[in-house]
């Protein structure tokens, strides 16, 4: 499990400097290594929400053995309001449908499931971004049916995202993960989700996904790839570079210097790198330098025992 996480939070920490900046202005001023002080003037190594609501979730399933949504939710309310889970005891970069979310799970509203925004503008990738521990999930208890698959996924992503665009998001990514995870080459994992049922989800929603889903996102050119936090934008973008990788190095580095949601789209990105080509395939002074390396793999290896 270490390979994915460490993989996609070196990512995360990779982005969280040049995050907002223009392709243009990185292309001039790339992002060559691990740096700090940027957008956010935090030391280099330091990760976003990505990460720690990834952490939360992995630690709510280390405590609970399943998929508890409003023990997750407390576990991002830990993090929101006390810093749990963070790089340097530090809060910061929490998305808006994120936060009226959790605003409603807090005031007790509503169970968590029922909290996350269902709006047409609810759509950035606050779900996405934390969704890989539960390919982690599904793949160690072996959970076969794809009816449970999404159920799965939805319920996890509408703590934060309901709609179904963000959800339909969550599930392509993470049935890539699975066949990632099956040790799937990279293109038939690839021919795996675009031969997966969706029957569950309307053909508006669906339509948003064609890019992927219908045709060959690997074979767009780079000016036809956005990076922006719209979800579908960020799962484009991943994809695209990861179908078109041959390294964990180079590719993070370039996802980060595609500019805009540069953490989000490396840390997604990262996860999956971090499965395919392995954590020994990650420069080992970047993994000196991710804040609280050990904290994150020393989870992983309990999420591993707990769970198998």
């Amino acid at each position: 499990m270490k390979n994915g996480i460490i993989g996609f939070a070196i990512g995360d920490a990779l982005g969280v400097p040049a995050e907002f900046k223009s392709r243009n202005e990185l292309e001039r001023y790339p992002i060559k290594n691990m740096v700090g002080y940027g957008t956010y003037n935090l030391p280099e190594g330091t990760w976003s929400d990505d990460t720690s609501m990834t952490l939360a979730t992995i630690h709510s399933i280390i405590e609970t053995g399943t998929i508890d949504t409003n023990n997750i939710a407390d576990k991002f309310l830990k993090w929101y309001r006390h810093a749990e889970y963070t790089a340097t005891n530090e809060t910061f970069d929490i998305g808006r449908t994120t936060l009226q979310s959790l605003a409603k799970y807090e005031l007790k509203q509503d169970e968590a499931v029922n909290c996350g925004g269902s709006d047409e503008y609810d759509n950035g990738n606050g779900s996405l971004m934390r969704i890989l521990p539960l390919a982690y999930y599904i793949y160690y208890k072996q959970i076969k049916d794809t009816n449970k698959i999404y159920e799965l996924v939805k319920d996890v992503s509408s703590i934060t995202h309901a709609h179904e665009v963000s959800v339909l998001g969550c599930y392509i990514y993470v049935i890539y993960t699975l066949s990632l995870l099956e040790g799937k080459a990279k293109n038939k994992a690839y021919m795996t989700i675009k031969e997966a049922d969706y029957s569950m989800f309307s053909e508006n929603a669906l339509n948003k996904y064609s890019r992927i889903l219908k045709d060959d996102i690997s074979k767009f050119e780079l000016d036809e790839i956005s990076s922006s936090g719209y979800v579908v934008s960020t799962l484009e973008a991943a994809m695209w570079l990861f179908l078109n990788a041959n390294d964990y190095k180079t590719t993070i580095l370039k996802a980060v210097n595609l500019g805009d949601d540069t953490d989000t789209v490396a840390a997604i990105t990262g996860g999956l790198l971090g499965i395919y080509y392995g954590i020994d395939s990650i420069k080992d002074n970047w993994k000196q330098t991710l804040k609280r390396y050990d904290y994150i793999v020393d989870l992983c290896n309990n999420f591993y025992e707990k769970i198998r």
